[in-house]
């Protein structure tokens, strides 16, 4: 049978926050802690994404992780403005992430240090990546 008529004009579409509930790892022990929530599961997912290097790995969209591997052996002043740039990037496709504020980088040799402010819908918390360039 071939539906008659109908049409998608009068539905209504509503936007739902889908929940942040994840399980806790904890990173030093590779462990599974529990579950976690709101503003733990953030700064949890904040952790990963700096973890991952994009492009590299098959299991994750072209848009998860980060791009600091191609700053290597760049001329410090470019590191510290591309290092402010693929963290806000890396971290802005979460959309429970609302700003990356008050980066600041700093190389010393061949170490970076990057630190800067998270606001979530949660809260917000201060990161700090530290990275070798």
């Amino acid at each position: 049978m071939i539906p008659q008529g109908g049409s998608l004009t009068n539905v209504t579409v509503r936007e739902v926050q889908q929940p942040s509930l994840t399980w806790g790892v904890d990173f030093t022990t590779g462990r599974i802690t529990g579950k976690v929530d709101g503003l733990a599961a953030v700064r949890q997912a904040v952790l990963k994404a700096l973890q991952t290097d994009r492009f590299w790995h098959a299991v994750y969209t072209f848009n998860y992780g980060h791009e600091l591997g191609t700053l290597s052996g760049r001329s410090p002043i470019y590191v510290q403005s591309e290092a402010a740039r693929m963290i806000s990037e890396a971290l802005l496709q979460d959309d429970r992430i609302t700003s990356v504020d008050d980066v600041q980088a700093v190389v010393q040799g061949d170490e970076m240090t990057v630190s800067f402010t998270v606001v979530t819908d949660f809260g917000s918390f201060r990161e700090e990546l530290n990275r070798g360039v």
